[in-house]
């Protein structure tokens, strides 16, 4: 292809919504004929498999914060920029990386908000500020963070679409997962996430106390791994709400089509992923209005406020309680998603961005 791009993606830590994005925008940058290498943490690959993709991926501490560790960090970036025609870091740990390894032209996509982790956050307004104004061109997924990273002194920033892959086709039928699960003809109540602060499931099982207790007996099922699994079920026991962790999950679709709602009670969001699976297979959403969530579905899900469990158990219960409802929402959600964009038209502009700035 005469007019092939080389392109330089780098990335931090990520295990989830960052790393798919990323891995499928690379998927496309390839089968278009352009060359792309990837310089991440070797987890990263672990999980995405970016030598399966790419070819070239290069192992290198991004995102870490140890004197050694980022100046391994910088090389690897410098070294591979070498023979990049356009460097794209994905997330700001990312992009100040990029930033302080001086290469050029760079686009930073702002994926997340600040880290829940104090010691990380108090270091974040630098970590911002080297990203933005290391960049030539910026990209955020929700506008909250376009306007954090023009304060934290971007050039130009532009409001960019983080389009879920698509899913395969379910494997086995509605029955046999609710029935593998013991759920039966219950309500199920499915959140997809890490079991982190940001996600609050917290807040959800708070919401669902004494649903052990309804007539219906909900199940409120949580596919994801992380650091608060038995702090969660701790939890659930002493409220009496029917959490069913069900850890690290590789059939999500078929997790989706069983379900009768979907929850996403997190503290923010940015143009989360299972939101968009979630309106895309026509299963109702009860989700925090944050960051990108309201632009990202309209009035195609159910919207409460953040850290709200009042309001929260309020929509999941009306949901419950009216078919008729849920059935609604889910042909209003099918509906809004065919309206945001693809990820070859998301690819297609990107690829405007990198030749504009040779």
């Amino acid at each position: 292809m005469p007019d092939d791009l080389r392109v330089l993606l780098v990335v931090g830590p990520t295990t989830g919504g960052v790393g798919r994005h990323v891995h499928a925008v690379g998927g496309q940058l390839i089968a278009r004929g352009h060359r792309v290498t990837v310089v991440g943490p070797s987890v990263t690959d672990e999980l995405f498999d970016w030598v399966g993709l790419t070819g070239r991926f290069v192992d290198a501490p991004v995102g870490a914060v140890a004197p050694t560790a980022l100046t391994r960090a910088l090389r690897a970036v410098r070294e591979q920029a070498t023979d990049a025609d356009v460097v794209h870091a994905h997330g700001v740990r990312a992009g100040a990386v990029a930033a302080l390894a001086r290469v050029h032209p760079l686009v930073v996509t702002w994926h997340n908000s600040r880290p829940a982790r104090l010691r990380r956050r108090l270091g974040h307004p630098l970590v911002e500020r080297l990203a933005a104004r290391g960049a030539d061109r910026t990209l955020a997924v929700a506008p909250d963070l376009s306007a954090r990273a023009a304060r934290a002194g971007a050039r130009q920033v532009d409001l960019v679409a983080v389009p879920a892959p698509p899913l395969p086709h379910p494997v086995r039928g509605r029955a046999e997962v609710r029935a593998d699960l013991g759920v039966g003809d219950r309500p199920m109540v499915l959140a997809l996430a890490r079991l982190e602060r940001q996600k609050r499931l917290d807040l959800l099982v708070e919401a669902t106390a004494g649903w052990d207790e309804r007539p219906d007996r909900p199940v409120v099922a949580v596919a994801g791994t992380g650091s608060l699994a038995q702090d969660l079920q701790r939890r659930a026991r002493a409220a009496r709400s029917p959490l069913l962790l069900l850890g690290r999950r590789s059939d999500v679709v078929d997790l989706l089509q069983a379900a009768d709602l979907i929850a996403l009670p997190s503290d923010w969001e940015g143009y989360p992923l299972v939101a968009q699976e979630a309106l895309r297979m026509g299963v109702p959403l009860v989700a925090t209005a944050v960051g990108g969530v309201p632009a990202l579905v309209g009035s195609a899900a159910r919207l409460v406020p953040p850290g709200d469990a009042a309001a929260l158990r309020s929509a999941l219960e009306e949901l419950i309680d009216d078919p008729g409802r849920r059935t609604a929402l889910a042909a209003a959600g099918v509906e809004r998603a065919g309206e945001w964009p693809t990820l070859a038209e998301t690819v297609d502009g990107l690829v405007d961005i990198y030749r504009s700035l040779r």
